[in-house]
């Protein structure tokens, strides 16, 4: 597990405001500083895991709790269309904060492929 304070770690103490979507005993959903489509909120789970590697570590119950959060998340954000959920692990990915995180996309018809 990663030892080092992100600001998600912060957002989930309250000392950073967010726009919340929605929030269970496992996530918290809220919408994206920098939104890539009309709709762009980004769902972490709420015990730290630094990648989708750590994540898959956790209690299974854990993680199907954080995947299941993200499609209430979805749904709350009514995106009944279609969206997409993104998980970006590395640096080559583009992972810019060391704790795991989805985006969950949607409100247009979105490219493929998406990279």
């Amino acid at each position: 597990m990663a030892d080092d304070d992100t600001i998600f770690d912060k957002i989930l103490r309250g000392e950073i405001p967010c726009d919340r979507v929605y929030e269970d005993e496992w996530v918290l959903c809220f919408r994206d500083i920098n939104p890539q489509a009309p709709v762009h909120a980004v769902v972490i789970p709420k015990k730290k895991a630094r990648d989708v590697g750590e994540l898959c570590a956790l209690a299974p119950d854990f993680v199907g709790g954080y995947m299941a959060g993200i499609v209430k998340a979805a749904q709350r954000l009514g995106l009944e269309g279609g969206y997409r959920v993104v998980f970006n692990t590395g640096k080559d990915a583009q992972q810019s904060v060391a704790y795991v995180h989805a985006h969950i996309l949607g409100g247009r018809v979105l490219g493929w492929p998406p990279g």
